[in-house]
């Protein structure tokens, strides 16, 4: 005989859960005239059953149905899929934490992070000790924290002798321009990458320009050109992230942004660069959009990959109403403006493939291209001549 201490004991248990065993009557105990509770031989051995069947992971009641009728093998099998499933979700959370550890790929986490909570996602790489530059670049580029500086430095080798960093052409600056109705003297052009942009508005209008861009290579390529062309004394380069414009309020006539806005979004871009634009200053941002309200599978799954926020053309001009502007005018950018880019970028890529020089870098942009290949119809560059309210 045992009293309920010398139970636990034996079995490696606390008072308090055999006593909840005896109130779910898995055991049961004969209470003494001191008042004391006596267990047998056979209590121990039911508490080490109901300790083996609760190592198949087997619920109390479940233990109990167990020991009271024959195994029935549809609770068993219930479960055995509810652990399978645990097991699973265990064995996803172990792989993200050893992968946060710098033990294993994080693509499809950060992708996700982006997508569900983009601003957070910034502000949390910053956390972690990245400079805002290589936080954004980490989000929409290498998408991996491990890989990050490796991914980065290839990135650059493939787009270092590219003259353009994204679709565009002199023809659809011209348009755009054409379309601004007030007076220029001082242009922001955000994100100006080599200047190809930067050079037509110089010699297209008298304004100031201020080109901003976080890569110091590019903009060393933007002056040069300006020298060449004599115009040093029309340029300001400024190297500094997009999000981190310390300007006067209505500092400039027209903000120039040629598909560099979607960097830090979009809605974003539309709020913290209106205050520096001068009374109904213009706005001028290329952007890419839905062409279809039902994208093919292939297409839909990059883009919500690498661009989840891309919007229809509707949906786009809600935002702008919304954010205080007017609309001046729009246009789709031409095929000049994606053969300009993604034909070198093409060329480039194949060169690099044909030698000895391999990374992830080559087969991300041979899936981008191809994408933007076979699916051009679905969707493209969008420009935007908008006016502050």
């Amino acid at each position: 005989m045992y009293k309920i201490s010398e139970l636990a004991k034996q079995v490696g248990m606390s008072r308090t859960a055999l006593l909840y065993y005896e109130k779910q009557n898995l055991i049961s105990g004969h209470r003494l005239e001191n008042g004391y509770r006596s267990y047998t031989q056979k209590d121990v051995q039911r508490v080490r059953l109901i300790q083996q069947l609760q190592a198949g992971g087997l619920t109390l009641q479940e233990c109990k149905a167990c020991l009271e009728t024959k195994l029935d093998k549809a609770i068993l099998k219930n479960r055995l899929n509810a652990l399978d499933i645990e097991i699973e979700q265990k064995q996803k959370s172990r792989n993200l934490l050893a992968a946060l550890l710098g033990e294993g790929e994080l693509k499809t986490w950060h992708e996700k992070l982006n997508k569900v909570a983009p601003d957070i996602h910034t502000d949390w790489l910053i956390r972690q000790g990245f400079e805002e530059k290589e936080a954004l670049r980490l989000k929409w580029l290498s998408k991996d924290m491990n890989e990050h500086d490796r991914y980065m430095a290839d990135f650059m080798r493939v787009f270092s002798t590219l003259e353009r960093w994204g679709p565009g052409s002199v023809q659809d600056t011209l348009r755009a321009l054409k379309h601004v109705p007030t007076v220029v003297e001082q242009i922001l052009e955000i994100g100006c990458g080599k200047g190809q942009a930067t050079q037509v508005l110089a010699q297209n209008c008298a304004a100031h320009i201020t080109a901003i861009d976080n890569e110091q290579i590019a903009l060393n390529v933007v002056l040069e050109s300006f020298e060449k062309l004599n115009l040093t004394n029309r340029i300001t380069t400024v190297c500094t992230s997009m999000t981190d414009l310390n300007y006067p309020n209505e500092r400039f006539d027209l903000i120039w942004s040629e598909g560099s806005a979607y960097i830090m979004g979009v809605e974003n871009a539309l709020h913290d660069w209106k205050p520096l634009l001068a009374k109904s200053g213009v706005l001028v941002l290329s952007d890419l959009i839905w062409r279809t309200g039902t994208p093919s599978k292939r297409a839909n799954s990059f883009w919500q990959k690498e661009y989840p926020d891309m919007k229809s053309l509707a949906a786009r001009l809600i935002h702008f109403k919304n954010a205080g502007y007017r609309l001046i005018e729009h246009f789709p950018l031409s095929d000049k403006a994606w053969e300009n880019y993604y034909g070198p970028l093409h060329k480039r890529v194949e060169s690099l493939k044909r030698g000895v020089f391999k990374s992830p870098v080559l087969d991300d942009l041979e899936v981008e291209i191809d994408i933007c290949t076979q699916y051009q119809h679905e969707f493209g560059y969008h420009m935007f001549i908008i006016s502050k309210l």
